[in-house]
This record gives structure tokens, C-alpha cells and sequence, in this order.
């Protein structure tokens, strides 16, 4: 893997998936299109900023974990 590739955010998706969060959710939170959020989760899209990070972390009371592989 190049410096430039990124994975997908694992532990976020598990943390959505056993929460039972849809990505609209998200997306709504943030404030960008459901697509945006998805190519942001799966690694294909910009990464999330640290705003955004704590943001889905206070509101979904989630440890910032998630956001590492």
C-alpha cells in the first residue's frame, strides 16, 4: 500500500452496522450526501476531519476508536 491509499474505516462500519445507524443518519449529521459519506467510509473519498470525528462520537456516544483500523 502507497502512502496515498487508505483503508476503510472497519470499525466504523461495525459500529454503524451493530447500532443500527444508517449512513443518511451520518451524512445528515455532517452535513454532505449520503455518496460523499459512503466514499468517505469505504476509504475512496476524504478522510473525516477531527470536527467531524468528535461530532459522530458525542452523538452517537461512540469511543474515537472507531475511527482506527
Amino acid at each position: 500500500m502507497t502512502i496515498l491509499e487508505k483503508q476503510p474505516y472497519w470499525k466504523l462500519k461495525g459500529f454503524l452496522a451493530e447500532n443500527n445507524i444508517k449512513q443518511k443518519q451520518v451524512a445528515e449529521l455532517l452535513g454532505i450526501s449520503v455518496p460523499a459519506f459512503n466514499k468517505r467510509l469505504n476509504g475512496t473519498g476524504t478522510d473525516f476531519s477531527i470536527r467531524e470525528a468528535r461530532k459522530i462520537c458525542t452523538t452517537f456516544n461512540a469511543n474515537v476508536e472507531i475511527f482506527f483500523n
